[in-house]
């Protein structure tokens, strides 16, 4: 069984910036794709952002130029630098974890992002 925990949300000002990180337990996180999800109110939940095991990343255009994913294989850790937020930023962001080619998928609980216009 694998436990993400998610740290970093906050109240911000538009423009302003925060970073998010999520650890994981266990020992499979460095064969993992990790990805950061978001669900704002009245939303479904959507992908901001993922990046391979190797460290290769992939962004949604929202977040394109803002928004920086990265990780830390030693640690255990993927983070997301969000930059210029945008009110329209504001959601609950979680952590997903992926292992392709297996049903190994997991969920931490979310932290939340309020951007203040």
């Amino acid at each position: 069984q694998v436990q993400l925990v998610e740290s970093g949300g906050g109240l911000v000002q538009a423009g302003g910036s925060l970073r998010l990180s999520c650890v994981a337990s266990g020992n499979i996180f460095r064969i993992a794709m990790m990805g950061w999800y978001r669900r704002a109110p009245g939303k479904q939940r959507e992908l901001v952002a993922r990046i391979t095991p190797g460290g290769t990343p992939t962004y949604v255009d929202f977040v394109k130029g803002r928004f920086i994913i990265s990780r830390d294989n030693a640690k255990n850790t993927v983070s997301l630098q969000m930059n210029s937020l945008k009110p329209e930023d504001t959601a609950v962001y979680s952590c997903n974890l992926m292992v392709l080619t297996t049903d190994l998928n997991y969920w931490g609980q979310g932290t939340q992002v309020t951007v203040s216009s």
